[in-house]
């Protein structure tokens, strides 16, 4: 057997290839000139013996087989010339990138959706989604009209834009020009085809465009005014650009199961997990991955941390989130309270912050909320002025008279009555026994024991608990019978549950409804569906504590401070309950205030801590008094401190 190589050497070149077949000599030749047309072929034809020789040697086979066999080696030149190479730069072409908007079918020219859609804009908004709330009774607020891409670009090409701002903390200029070049926000969301129930009015919009791109923030609009509107289109926006993946927010426990809902409502297509339940379940759904938006309580948070604080082996945290934001943020002004610290200990990259009342007593609260947003940011020494410029950045505040032209009034009252007889025969005991015991405490008088004279005060101020006399409950009574006679709705607030159940006693006619820190939670949404649609019930009773926060009342046009709190953003936010985004007509706030009475002296304070909130919000000159000093509680009744009495000593 033999086996042929044929090597293929053009003329005037050295060989180029080697091509190796069985077949014989001659026939071998011919198919390799087949593989060259048109070029002058030579070839060397080389013939090797593949033939195995056997030799007998008298050693055996182990020992041949040790021999091996002889091989020939032959080296072939096969080198050829270099390839020719042309390099050629392709550059990107430009593309030319247009957006078109396809109407759903329902929504073709001059269908009744589109013109829906179209009517809804301007001072038409609020009573629109006033009258769809109506017809919806059990979400409030609710409205069915739908605010479509067609609707968003009809904002934009009437000039009616929002621009995404840029945060002055970001310094690259690569990433200012990428905030700069975006488009308006009314674009974006059209882009996107993300549907609101109604078109959002253009101060909410502005909310989004402030809030999208900072990684620290507070919104601080007045209550009623959309809160939680703006800061869930601005998660869901970031959530649709990629920009988040993982956000927990944070409520107090009575809100829970309304932030669901408006979710529900402004958000549909995202997945919504509120923590609850046993201590497994909740560590479950703490380092579950896949879900995009958790809701969590106050509350919950220091029994918790130590499941959203945990580290895995490699030293990660194994709960961390893109966005944490905390609604109600004023829970966290004291930077020692355990709530505090266990909000500022969850990881999370980006912090937000939405209250009405970012300061309630005082700086401090504002400190306190941002060592949440920024730790260190803020010093508890600043003064109020310098406070408000260094904050300017980080804080959006808008209230309804700038924002809401079309809202209608909130008429405010103060009712200024006089003690009964037998109510200002008690006061006057009470309070001469109470200062007395209070002067021969003398060194040992606390705070606390002013505050238990001056809640004696109040509550005699709202009914003497010997004969139950009541100066406030004759004008009220009085202002009921009219209301209830046009068919209107009232709220009435107090600090104190037994001041309520007294008022609802003499009020029984009325078939009042109660809502208070007593209430259970699972009925609380119960209570306020039977005082919207039930006409029987004209009347909601109401503690500060429970009503201050997360209700939509806008169907009330009266609202009634039996006894006021400590606080004026309290009182507040209170109001805000009616006076909001809906509201049917003017809401009428009457403020009741005993005549020469200790309710007099702390109305003085109230408007002191208003004077500072003012200062820190709008840049005015810093008042003269700025909270309710330890002396200013002594002084309610005409006392000295401790340190006073040595200072003057």
């Amino acid at each position: 057997m033999s086996h042929q190589a044929l090597d293929r050497v053009p003329e005037g070149r050295p060989s180029a290839s080697r091509v190796e077949t069985p077949l014989p000599t001659a026939t071998a030749i011919e198919i390799a000139k087949s593989w060259f047309p048109g070029d002058d072929f030579a070839c060397d034809a080389h013939s090797e013996s593949l033939v195995f020789s056997v030799q007998i040697y008298p050693t055996g086979w182990n020992r041949a087989i040790q021999r091996g066999c002889e091989s020939v080696v032959q080296s072939v030149d096969i080198t050829c010339k270099p390839p020719r190479v042309l390099s050629l730069q392709i550059r990107d072409p430009v593309i030319c990138v247009r957006s078109f908007f396809f109407l759903a079918d329902e929504q073709t020219e001059g269908s009744p959706s589109q013109q829906r859609c179209q009517n809804v804009s301007g001072s038409n908004a609020a009573q629109s989604r006033q009258q769809e709330s109506q017809n919806d009774p059990q979400t409030p607020g609710r409205s069915r009209l739908r605010c479509c891409a067609e609707e968003l670009l009809r904002l934009v090409t009437a000039g009616h834009q929002h621009r995404i701002e840029v945060p002055e903390d970001v310094i690259k200029l690569e990433d200012r020009l990428r905030y700069l070049l975006q488009p308006s926000l009314e674009a974006i969301l059209a882009e996107r085809q993300l549907e609101f129930p109604f078109t959002p009015f253009p101060y909410q919009l502005e909310g989004v465009a402030f809030l999208f791109p900072r990684h620290a923030a507070i919104l601080a609009d007045e209550m009623g005014l959309g809160k939680t509107m703006q800061a869930i289109t601005a998660i869901r926006l970031l959530l649709r650009c990629g920009e988040v993946r993982r956000v927990l927010l944070v409520c107090p426990k009575p809100l829970v199961s309304n932030w669901r809902r408006e979710f529900e409502l402004w958000a549909p297509e995202i997945p919504v997990m509120v923590i609850e339940g046993d201590p497994q379940r909740r560590k479950w759904q703490w380092e579950l991955a896949d879900v995009p938006v958790r809701i969590a309580n106050y509350e919950l948070l220091p029994r918790d941390q130590e499941f959203f604080t945990a580290s895995d082996e490699t030293g990660q945290t194994k709960v961390a989130f893109d966005l944490v934001v905390l609604d109600e943020s004023q829970r966290i002004k004291n930077r020692h309270s355990a709530t505090n610290q266990a909000v500022c200990s969850i990881a999370r990259k980006r912090s937000w912050a939405l209250t009405g009342t970012p300061v309630e007593n005082s700086t401090d609260d504002l400190v306190g909320i941002f060592e949440f947003l920024s730790p260190g940011f803020l010093s508890p020494d600043m003064k109020p002025q310098r406070l408000g410029r260094t904050i300017a950045d980080y804080v959006l505040r808008r209230t309804k008279d700038r924002v809401l032209s079309d809202l209608p009034p909130k008429i405010l009252r103060d009712a200024e009555v006089e003690l009964t007889p037998e109510q200002r025969e008690t006061y006057d005991l009470a309070e001469t026994a109470g200062v007395l015991r209070l002067t021969e405490l003398g060194d040992a008088v606390t705070i606390q024991h002013v505050f238990e004279l001056v809640i004696r005060l109040k509550q005699i101020c709202n009914f003497d608990p010997a004969t139950g006399a009541s100066a406030k409950m004759e004008r009220l009574e009085a202002d009921l019978e009219e209301i209830a006679g046009s068919g209107r709705k009232a709220i009435i607030f107090s600090q104190w549950v037994a001041t309520l159940e007294e008022i609802g006693r003499r009020l029984e006619r009325y078939k009042p409804l109660y809502f208070h820190g007593q209430t259970p939670v699972r009925q609380r949404d119960e209570v306020i569906r039977r005082f919207r649609e039930d006409p029987q019930h004209r009347i909601l009773l109401m503690s500060y504590g429970a009503g201050s926060v997360g209700l939509n009342l806008q169907f009330v046009n009266y609202v009634f401070l039996f006894d006021r709190w400590w606080n004026p953003a309290v009182e507040d936010q209170a109001i805000n309950r009616a006076h909001r985004i809906g509201a049917a007509g003017p809401v009428i706030v009457t403020r009741f205030l005993t005549v020469d009475t200790i309710e007099q002296r702390i109305n003085m304070v109230l408007e002191q801590k208003r004077q500072l909130f003012e200062t820190i919000f709008s840049g005015t000159v810093e008042p003269k008094k700025l909270a309710l000093t330890q002396e200013e509680i002594f002084g309610l009744f005409d006392l000295k401190t401790m340190a006073t009495r040595a200072k003057a000593a």
